[in-house]
């Protein structure tokens, strides 16, 4: 099936983090509410910067690897584009 989404969160201290998901606000929620990545829990509120179209759940692991690797800077163009970064 395809609904999984690729996306990335601003944190409060202006850092990115990137993750997959099957439902996007209800990720966002529980980011925001400390009960989210250990990454996030430090650095909220976080807010939704860009996501992906749906797309397999291969597919979106494969896609967030790939988008971890890049710049911060060139993450969110890739994702707002929604482009392949190879």
């Amino acid at each position: 099936m395809k609904n999984w989404q690729v996306y990335l969160l601003k944190c409060a201290d202006h850092s990115l983090y990137c993750g997959i998901t099957n439902n996007l606000d209800l990720r966002i929620d529980v980011h925001n509410t400390g009960k989210g990545a250990k990454y996030t829990r430090g650095r909220l509120p976080v807010e939704l910067v860009a996501a992906t179209a749906n797309m397999t759940k291969s597919d979106a692991l494969k896609f967030e690897i790939r988008i971890k690797k890049l710049p911060a800077e060139k993450k969110i163009s890739v994702l707002e584009k929604g482009i392949d970064p190879q």
